[in-house]
């Protein structure tokens, strides 16, 4: 019984993880998308294994491939397995899922709040730094100071972003956790005497 509990709430996790993945498609504000709160979810509730990176990083593939060859696409485009910068923010996600399997062991509206803080200001910091060389800005801290700056405009909506789809994926799971998961200790409880 305790196996089938665990598969069915991975089962749930991996059902918010792959909706908020695909919700990308609807037309949303710049930067303003479930990427780095879908990181922080998985690392909080599937902890330090393959499947807390693998889960949300698969989930964000499937939405990129179909956003870079179907929704963003020219007409006459190439086929886009990854995009330029791709291995940049891929890295960055999987920090935010470390973020989350470490920061929110115990999941709390502080530590959620915090989390999705953290992992705003992490995307920000690493992808910023990852478009810094071989652009227009020169190869000192003067240029990477004005890389950061030209990147405040997008800050707005990644933090915006992970903190509403946070709220709404720790949300909901606390809520079907509390309705459904008590349920099914108790039941298990009851087998077991």
């Amino acid at each position: 019984m305790r196996s089938r509990s665990i598969f069915i709430q991975v089962l749930i996790i991996s059902l918010f993880i792959i909706i908020a993945a695909f919700s990308r498609l609807i037309p949303h504000e710049m930067n303003l998308t479930p990427v780095g709160a879908i990181a922080l979810f998985g690392g909080a509730y599937l902890g330090m294994n393959w499947k807390s990176f693998f889960i949300p990083l698969a989930a964000i593939f499937a939405s990129d491939l179909l956003l870079n060859n179907y929704v963003y696409a020219q007409p006459g485009a190439e086929f886009q397995l990854f995009y330029d910068g791709a291995l940049w923010v891929y890295f960055t996600y999987g920090l935010i899922v470390l973020l989350g399997a470490f920061w929110l062991k115990k999941v709390t509206i502080f530590r959620v709040v915090t989390g999705s803080l953290g992992a705003a200001v992490i995307f920000f910091l690493v992808t910023n730094f990852a478009c810094w060389p071989g652009t227009t800005y020169t190869p000192d801290m003067k240029g990477l100071m004005d890389c950061y700056i030209a990147g405040i405009p997008f800050f707005r909506g990644t933090l915006m972003g992970d903190l509403i789809f946070s709220g709404i994926l720790f949300g909901a799971y606390s809520f079907i956790q509390h309705k459904y998961f008590n349920s099914l200790k108790s039941a298990e409880r009851i087998e077991t005497v």
